[in-house]
């Protein structure tokens, strides 16, 4: 931060000497006007406004950089922008969004901090521009770029009429992405406009509690449509963490998302042509791999919370779960193996029996996208009877979806390993990595392999239930699962290996050495890299 923040400051612009320039007044006159410009910038909106956002529980724009970045890093650029229109110059420092580089756990990163207390940091030609050059400084120097927004939405009355439009559409690339380097956004307030425009744009995504993203206010929305809406309901944080899937994680504070936000880029490199960053492999602490077996029944039709596997599998506190509340059917987050981070997929047979649906297909669709575009191996954890059907997922274009996160993992260049703990059958034994869709698939000796679940398979080869007749329905069901086996797939070389559930974490750590890309440095083909954000 270039100086302390002073409540005190009463200073007006009548204070400013616009006649003093480069070539008007001597050096100290100048800087002393530089002082009281830079002290303008940094008072923002006034101390009455700071103070109600303190109040509120809210951190300022600045105060979130602070938060957000090392002590002493941060290097603003357009500190002394404001609005273009010349009534309003006085009351628009920094033109309401705060804009520069700074660091996180050492590495350079590019941040926006939306201000509230400036004309509701609405969007602007100047600001606009603050952001353009920022998106292209981060992408020329591999640089995540992280978003903390906050904002009322374009500025009004500036943006009315045709001439402002004219002006708003100069530039084709303002929201076209590559991932040429991670973006991370945090949702504070309300969001509206370009906040809600990068947001969805972003790798990652975590809300505060109270804050608000949607396409336009609630306000807004009630005049358009005519009857009242409730904001929660429109844009609240259960709506997007639960819902459209749009947020990764959910928070209580400021504090919390800016430590979200530093925990997500510690898992990824700084730009598409590093690889995933590690920590040394001696400070890694593994879990009880003996656990492993009590953690999941034998019986495939006893449920189990998949997370608590996959804890126990990953290096001891590292697993980050993303988009937790969303699509529930499947796990998908960030972790460590042996010091090196790796993306992890999985089925979670506590919800819907780990049947996967739509959303499910959506999570991981995104989730591979995200890996294969920064060099993350990944590693799919598999307990699935196969894909949800019903009508309401027919209704969600579910075959489609499927085809979706196929498409996906087929193109993904990164390490992928498969571990199948029990069941996989059907279409997605291929989509959660089966056959050679995984540079390697290992199966426990519980594994069960095959189109169908053989329960089913009986009634609909041979029209009966159980219920109907156990003996001769037992007979059958025998018949179709002997050849279902670990061993039955692992002598149609269908996987590389059997093993027990306490050889998994040695098995796919072996499996990453062999698999790291030495050919390119670990780094991947990218071809996902400009897949939609939003599937």
């Amino acid at each position: 931060m270039t100086g302390p923040f002073r409540e005190e400051l009463s200073l007006t612009t009548q204070t400013i000497r616009p006649e003093v320039t480069a070539t008007t007044g001597d050096f100290d006159e100048q800087g002393a006007q530089l002082e009281i410009r830079v002290a303008l910038a940094l008072a923002m909106g006034g101390p009455d406004k700071l103070a109600q956002r303190r109040a509120s529980g809210a951190l300022n724009a600045r105060e979130r950089i602070e938060g957000l970045l090392d002590a002493g890093t941060f290097d603003e650029s357009g500190m002394l922008a404001v609005s273009v229109v010349p009534g309003d110059r006085a009351t628009t420092p920094a033109d309401g969004k705060v804009t520069g580089t700074g660091r996180v756990a050492g590495r350079r990163v590019a941040v926006v901090s939306n201000d509230m207390t400036v004309k509701g940091a609405s969007s602007s030609a100047v600001n606009m521009r603050k952001i353009a050059r920022l998106k292209e400084t981060a992408t020329r120097n591999g640089m995540p770029l992280v978003f903390l927004g906050e904002s009322s939405g374009s500025r009004v009355p500036d943006s009315l009429g045709a001439e402002a439009m004219a002006a708003a559409g100069q530039d084709p690339q303002q929201y076209c992405r590559r991932r040429e380097t991670p973006w991370a956004s945090a949702v504070l307030g309300p969001c509206l406009g370009s906040s809600t425009w990068y947001t969805c744009l972003s790798d990652f995504v975590v809300m505060r509690k109270g804050a608000f993203l949607a396409v336009s206010s609630a306000r807004v929305t009630s005049l358009a449509i005519g009857e009242a809406v409730d904001p929660e309901a429109l844009g609240g944080w259960k709506l997007h963490a639960e819902q459209t899937g749009l947020v990764d994680r959910v928070v209580d504070s400021d504090a919390e998302a800016l430590a979200e936000i530093r925990r997500f880029l510690g898992y990824l490199p700084s730009h598409a042509e590093a690889p995933a960053p590690g920590l040394p492999a001696g400070e890694a602490i593994a879990p009880d791999a003996d656990a492993l077996v009590d953690l999941v029944p034998h019986a495939r039709s006893k449920t189990y919370d998949m997370r608590r596997v996959v804890a126990g599998i990953v290096d001891e506190g590292s697993f980050f779960n993303l988009k937790d509340r969303f699509g529930r059917a499947a796990v998908t987050g960030l972790a460590r193996l042996a010091g090196q981070s790796i993306g992890v997929v999985a089925s979670n047979p506590m919800f819907k029996g780990g049947a996967m649906d739509p959303e499910a297909c959506r999570k991981v669709t995104s989730f591979v996208v995200l890996c294969d575009s920064f060099n993350i191996p990944i590693v799919f954890l598999v307990d699935t009877p196969g894909f949800l059907v019903g009508v309401e997922g027919e209704r969600k274009a579910a075959p489609a979806h499927i085809m979706n996160m196929i498409h996906a993992v087929q193109l993904c260049s990164v390490p992928k390993l498969s571990v199948i703990l029990r069941k996989s059958y059907g279409q997605a034994y291929i989509n959660m990595g089966g056959g050679r869709n995984s540079d390697a698939v290992a199966a426990w000796t519980s594994a069960d392999v095959s189109f169908m679940d053989p329960q089913i398979g009986v009634s609909v080869l041979h029209g009966i239930r159980r219920e109907e007749d156990p003996e001769r329905f037992d007979l059958l069901k025998a018949e179709l699962s002997r050849d279902t086996s670990a061993y039955a797939l692992a002598g149609a070389f269908g996987v590389q290996a059997v093993i027990a559930p306490r050889q998994t974490r040695d098995w796919l750590v072996a499996g990453l050495a062999t698999h790291r890309r030495e050919r390119t440095g670990g780094i991947g083909a990218h071809e996902l890299r400009a897949w939609p954000t939003y599937i």
